[in-house]
Order: C-alpha cells, then structure tokens, then sequence
C-alpha cells in the first residue's frame, strides 16, 4: 500500500520547477519522473489541517518559504496566515513524508458568487463571471516546501499537486485557478495546460505581482491522467479528504454555495462502497493514505 501526499512551494522549489519544464519537453524522461513519483509517494501521507498544532506548522512552513523568496516582508511572529484561512470553504493540506511536514497547500471551492475565493481580491473582474454562469471553480494556492525536500527530491511539484486534482473530481470543478509567481507561470503552463486569465497584478500580503492561470477540468481530465497516472484517486479516498468542510459549517454544499447534494460528483460514499474500500485506503483522522499503485 502507497501513502500519499500534499503541496509546494515558490522559490523553495525553484530547482524542481526547472528539471520539471525540462522534463515536460522529453517523453522518456516524463515516464522517469512517474516512477519516482510513485516511489516518493510510499512514502507520503496527506494529512487534513484540523488541529491548532497542525496549522500553526504550515503557517510557520509558508513564512519560511516566503521569506527566502523574498516575497513577505519580515514578521516577527515567524508564521504567514490570514483570514481566508478559516473559510469554511477552505481546506489546509499538509504532505508529511516519513512523518515529517515537507510541504502543503490551500485548497478553496466556490460554486456561487456569495462563497468568496481569495483570487477574488484581486482578480474579481476574471472569477466572478464564471461563478455568476454557476461554474464550479477550485482556488489552488499557498503552496510551500521545506527547502531540504525541494532540494531533495524533484517530484515535490507533482506530490504537492495532487490534492487539487482528487478536489477536481471530488467536486466535479469546471476549473482549477491558481495565483503563482510570475516566474513560474511556465510550469503551469507546460506541465497542465494552464492558461493565463490575465495579466499579472499585486496580490494582497504579497510584494511581487502574481500571475493568475486557469485550467479547464473537462477538457483537460483525461490527458492529464494519461501523463500522470499517479493523479488517480479512489472514491473513498477523494471523500476522506473532502466530505467534511474545514471549519464553521456543517455542509459541504452549503460551504461551497451549493445546496443540491446531487450536484457533486462523489459526494457520498456508499456504506457497501466504504466498507469494500476500507482494506485499502487506510483513514487516521483527517489523513489518507493512498490505495493508488505504480503501474505493473
């Protein structure tokens, strides 16, 4: 059985942005890469963000990060965190390898103008049309590693995304969007098809502009599967991580401005689909462990 895991970061993972846009350009070298993705993942387990413990260690994760980019000013509080954190539409994710946080992630749903996502604040003339038509949308940021497992290891930018694609069909988003430094606006680019929704701008806490991308789920799901088989998830898996909203709310739909349960895709799991399930995905809380295996 293979752990799974959660997030990135920005400069922190410079080195692993670069042998990642090289590897994009050659075939044989994706395939290298895949394996050792599903080597690192055995490794890896993704963990809900639920306890004060556990999110005062991202926060101080991300300052961290951050600061060696040189993208925060200097705090002396040592944590980076805001008020979107508690959202109850937001979900904190942080990717442990051998026990040890290396990196995580926020994750935002929306699927109604009145549910705000942090992009919103600064690219609002882009967003909200596309929540007003009642397109579901996933804000994907705050990803951060820890420098020694960017340095590391090169599939930290594939590990860490992972959550956000298990998001994609846990809600059946139309899109992913996801502010990143400007410098990074290739990967995106290269490696998931994203496509820039506008021009950079300030973002708030932030004192370089950010690029804003968008990635289209439906028409992009199954090339990106094919290329990254390890984005694969279980059902049962997707509703560990999902089911429950992170804070102040006791409806998923309700969280994410959806009322109609129907609407999600994988919202419920079967108690016979659970049950039938439980010998693979092993559940400890708010983490997962992933029941997704390298191909024979």
């Amino acid at each position: 059985m293979s752990r799974l895991p959660m997030a990135i970061g920005h400069k922190t993972c410079f080195h692993s942005y670069k042998k990642l846009m090289v590897g994009a350009l050659v075939g044989d070298q994706n395939c290298r890469y895949a394996d050792g993705v599903f080597r690192l993942l055995e490794r890896v387990e993704y963990r809900r963000a639920e306890s004060e413990e556990d999110r005062r260690a991202i926060y101080r994760l991300r300052y961290a990060a951050y600061k060696r980019a040189g993208t925060v000013r200097v705090d002396s509080s040592g944590l980076f965190h805001g008020p979107f954190d508690n959202c109850p539409n937001a979900w904190l994710i942080g990717l442990y390898i051998d026990g040890d946080l290396a990196s995580a992630l926020r994750l935002h749903v929306s699927g109604s103008p009145i549910v705000p996502l942090p992009a919103t604040a600064t690219f609002g003339d882009v967003i909200e049309p596309h929540l007003s038509a009642g397109r579901l949308i996933i804000d994907a940021l705050r990803f951060v590693s820890k420098l020694e497992y960017s340095e590391r290891h090169s599939e930290m930018p594939y590990i860490t995304l992972r959550p956000t694609f298990l998001a994609q069909e846990y809600f059946d988003a139309d899109y992913v969007t996801a502010a990143c430094l400007v410098e990074h606006h290739a990967f995106y680019r290269r490696m998931f098809g994203g496509v820039p929704w506008s021009q950079p701008r300030q973002f708030p806490y932030f004192n370089r502009p950010m690029a804003f991308l968008g990635y289209g789920c439906r028409a992009q799901r199954n090339t990106t599967y094919v290329r990254y088989p390890f984005y694969r998830s279980t059902e049962a898996e997707r509703a560990r991580l999902f089911a429950r909203p992170s804070a102040g709310c006791g409806s998923v739909m309700k969280a994410i401005g959806r009322e109609v349960e129907s609407e999600l895709s994988g919202a419920e799991v079967a108690p016979d689909s659970a049950k039938a399930s439980s010998a693979n995905v092993g559940v400890r809380g708010g983490s997962v462990q992933s029941s997704i295996k390298r191909p024979a």
